[in-house]
């Protein structure tokens, strides 16, 4: 089939980027990794910043990269991050200064002195996103207590994404899915939290107006397309700017029945709803709602992912281990099931120099059988993660008041062929897995639908079906998972004793 449009999704995420070519065939895409880099916080003294110039000259690399693979013609551009960071500009439109990192220190105690302006039921209540020190809201307040030079001379703020948007070409704005990670955001209103902001003594003249995702909001500038040999007009789409809701947007056959997870280094776990759930019992769980496509919220939880594993691997290789991960997998199937458990949120494992001791040490400390060789190292680690996947579920059938049928894993993590199986398995549902690419796929799907060749998210969703193979793993029922849950459950309340 002969292709009709091309489009460029960038991608950039914590510890990486790139800039992914689609060619829309008609009825499929076809994507294509024209660029990627590395990316990560830029430390400086006590401070911690993204490094968004150096991200700026990626992006225009993969966009010169994309020119010549395309002839000179590309019809459209989204950009997805991370939530949460921003960027402050002066009356001129520049910097006002580096944008701190949501890694920064700066905000290291923030919620206590925030809480006695506003109580944490409040600030949830206002907003509907989980209360988090990183939140874009504590960085301003965090910035506001200390009397910053640069939050005084800033006349607009940008959402990170919406940053490079405006290097691109387009007019200043909050794309919706990413300011819904802000807590400056009314998730039931749809528009800024003009009294909470207002509480916090934020500048309420220093947010732009909102966009939905799948707005064009400018046209590529003239000097980017001529330094990349584009010919022609490249239409600058705001998708759903936040990596999530674009990797949610992209998942085939996702309704009310399924729940999802964005599968890597966290596990991003949730259902889409008609809007956000609020109430105490959302926050208590530890859910948080953010903003999706069409108009949808997620009601979701991030929880740890295969940190663990990715962890393991690392310090095995460099004690000289060669494992590639099919034979690590393949050593975790053979292993014994259910031998050890590990809560893997645990404060043992956010960042130890020694992963497999960290395991070791936990294990010995709740009175458990200590992993033997990596076989049942991945085991541990791949069980705890199903058993923590079907308590979350169950927590999600609560909140939403429905039944979950199928369990659609996208992501890296939808690679891990034995992970999938063993989360079948714990929460008793089908596992349909992928695609692996959801966030690119989300993002040139909302543009695709913006150039009115896909009618809307069901059809998009369609569309990226047939762009991919999706797995399907059958559960294997087990009584043993229930008690795996029990011990789990009795591993976490002694923690917290």
């Amino acid at each position: 089939m002969a292709v009709t449009s091309h489009y460029l999704a960038v991608d950039l995420g914590a510890s990486g980027g790139r800039v992914v070519s689609a060619d829309w065939e008609g009825s499929r895409f076809e994507l294509t990794e024209v660029h990627r880099f590395p990316n990560g916080p830029v430390h400086v003294h006590d401070a911690v910043y993204s490094d968004v110039l150096g991200l700026w000259r990626e992006i225009k690399e993969g966009i010169a990269r994309a020119g010549r693979t395309h002839c000179g013609e590309v019809h459209g551009i989204g950009l997805d991050t991370w939530g949460v960071d921003f960027a402050l500009l002066d009356r001129d439109g520049a910097l006002v200064g580096n944008p701190r990192h949501y890694r920064d220190r700066r905000t290291d105690a923030i919620l206590e002195r925030a809480f006695e302006r506003v109580p944490r039921e409040e600030i949830f209540g206002a907003t509907g996103l989980q209360v988090w020190q990183i939140n874009t809201l504590f960085q301003l307040y965090a910035m506001a207590q200390s009397g910053s030079a640069e939050l005084e001379a800033a006349k607009t703020l940008l959402p990170l994404p919406n940053l490079f948007y405006y290097w691109l070409g387009a007019a200043p704005c909050a794309e919706f899915t990413e300011a819904s990670t802000s807590q400056c955001l009314d998730l039931r209103t749809r528009a800024w939290a003009d009294g909470l902001i207002a509480r916090f003594g934020i500048r309420r003249d220093l947010f732009p107006s909102l966009v939905e995702p799948g707005t064009e909001i400018g046209t590529l500038r003239e000097d980017i397309a001529s330094d990349a040999g584009l010919t022609g007009r490249t239409r600058i789409i705001a998708v759903g700017s936040h990596d999530t809701a674009s990797a949610v947007g992209a998942i085939p056959s996702l309704d009310e029945a399924s729940a999802f997870i964005s599968s890597g280094t966290w596990s991003v776990i949730g259902m889409e709803m008609p809007g956000p759930v609020i109430d105490p019992e959302v926050l208590s769980h530890g859910f948080t709602n953010e903003g999706g496509l069409a108009g949808k919220a997620l009601l979701l939880k991030n929880m740890a992912g295969l940190w663990l594993l990715q962890e393991c691997r690392r310090h095995w290789q460099r004690d000289g281990g060669d494992y590639a991960w099919p034979d690590l997998l393949a050593a975790a199937d053979a292993a014994e099931p259910f031998r050890s458990l590990v809560d893997p949120e645990a404060s043992d494992f956010l960042n130890p120099d020694d992963m497999p001791a960290a395991i070791r040490e936990n294990c010995l400390r709740t009175g458990q059988p200590v992993p033997q060789g990596v076989g049942q190292f991945v085991r541990c680690c791949l069980e705890s993660l199903a058993v923590g996947y079907r308590m979350a579920l169950a927590e999600l059938e609560r909140l939403s008041g429905r039944k979950i049928s199928t369990l659609r894993i996208v992501g890296g993590g939808s690679q891990n062929r034995l992970l999938c199986q063993l989360a079948a398995d714990a929460c008793g549902v089908p596992v349909v897995a992928g695609p692996t690419e959801a966030t690119a796929f989300g993002n040139v799907m909302a543009q695709a639908i913006a150039a009115g060749e896909l009618a809307g998210i069901e059809e998009g969703r369609a569309a990226v079906g047939r762009s991919v193979t999706l797995e399907r793993y059958e559960p294997r029922p087990s009584d043993r998972w229930a008690e795996a849950v029990e011990r789990a459950m009795a591993l976490r309340a002694a923690a917290a004793s």
